[in-house]
C-alpha cells in the first residue's frame, strides 16, 4: 500500500506528464512545418541566340530593349542587347578593377551592382551615361526593384530593400524554404507580386513572395542548363531572368550560355 506522500508524489508525476503531452500537442497544431514549394514546370517557347563570352549576372527588358550586366575582372561590363540576333548594340566596360554583378532599370534609371567592391553604379538611359555611385555594405550579387524599392541579394538568404534615390536600407527580408533558411539567392527578377531568383551553382529557379519570404514555387533549370552544356561545353550555371512587362513574356539564360529563351510556366 503507498503512504499518503508517496501517492501524492506518483500523483504529480502524472499530472506532469499529461499537461506536458497537451502542451506539446497544441504547440505543435500552432506550429505547423510549412509546405515546400510548389513545383514550376516550365516550357521553352523560343531559343534566340547568347554571347558564349557573357558570363551574365543581370538581365533586363525595359521598353522592349534588352539589357545585359556581365561578370569577371577585365570583362564586365553593361550592354544593350538584339534580342534575334545576340548581338552587343552598346556597351559600357567596368574596367580591370571591378566585378560586375545584377542590373535593373527604374524610371529611365540603370543600376548596376559590383561584387567584392561593394559599389553601385547608376546610369542614365539611353545614352548608359555614369551619373553617380553608392556604396553598399555587403558583396553585391542581384538586383531587381518592385516599381518603389530596389532589392538586392548579397549570397546569402536575405533580401534586402533600398530607397532609389539615395540608396538607404529600408528593410531586410529573410528567405525560407519549407521553414528552413534559403541561401545563394543570386540574380533576382520582379514578376507579378512575386520575386524570382536563381540560385547560385544550383539549377534552381525560386519563385518568392517578398511579404512573407517564403518560396512558394521551384523549376528545375537542369535541362536547359544541359541543353547548353551541349552547345558550349563550358557553360555555366542559370543565370539571368528578365520579365517584359508589355508583352508578359519571360526569358532566361546562363552564364556562357550559347542561348537564351522565351520560356512559359505552366498554369
Amino acid at each position: 500500500m503507498l503512504s499518503p506522500q508517496r501517492f501524492y508524489h506518483n500523483a504529480l508525476i502524472i499530472t506532469a506528464l499529461i499537461l506536458g503531452g497537451c502542451e506539446e500537442k497544441k504547440t505543435g497544431s500552432l506550429n505547423p512545418t510549412p509546405p515546400g514549394p510548389q513545383t514550376l514546370n516550365y516550357a521553352i517557347v523560343r531559343a534566340y541566340p547568347h554571347d558564349t563570352s557573357s558570363y551574365t549576372q543581370g538581365l533586363v527588358i525595359y521598353k522592349g530593349g534588352l539589357y545585359e550586366g556581365t561578370g569577371n575582372y577585365g570583362q564586365s561590363k553593361l550592354k544593350r542587347v538584339d534580342l534575334r540576333s545576340g548581338k552587343t548594340l552598346q556597351s559600357i566596360s567596368l574596367g580591370d578593377k571591378f566585378f560586375g554583378e545584377g542590373i535593373t532599370i527604374l524610371r529611365d534609371t540603370v543600376y548596376q551592382l559590383t561584387w567584392q567592391e561593394k559599389k553601385v553604379f547608376v546610369y542614365t538611359l539611353p545614352n548608359l551615361k555614369k551619373v553617380k555611385e553608392f556604396d553598399v555594405p555587403f558583396e553585391g550579387w542581384g538586383l531587381t526593384h518592385d516599381g518603389n524599392h530596389l532589392i538586392v541579394s548579397n549570397g546569402s538568404g536575405e533580401l534586402f530593400f533600398y530607397r532609389p534615390q539615395d540608396f538607404t536600407l529600408l528593410r531586410s527580408q529573410t528567405v525560407t524554404e519549407a521553414g528552413a533558411p534559403s541561401f545563394n539567392l543570386n540574380e533576382l527578377e520582379y514578376i507579378d507580386g512575386f520575386i524570382y531568383a536563381n540560385q547560385y551553382t544550383y539549377s534552381y529557379l525560386l519563385k518568392i513572395d517578398p511579404r512573407t519570404g517564403e518560396v512558394v514555387g521551384k523549376a528545375d533549370l537542369t535541362d536547359t542548363w544541359n541543353r547548353n552544356k551541349g552547345l558550349n561545353p563550358r557553360a555555366d550555371v542559370p543565370n539571368g531572368i528578365a520579365y517584359d512587362e508589355a508583352t508578359k513574356k519571360i526569358y532566361i539564360t546562363g552564364k556562357w550560355w550559347a542561348e537564351l529563351y522565351e520560356i512559359e510556366f505552366s498554369r
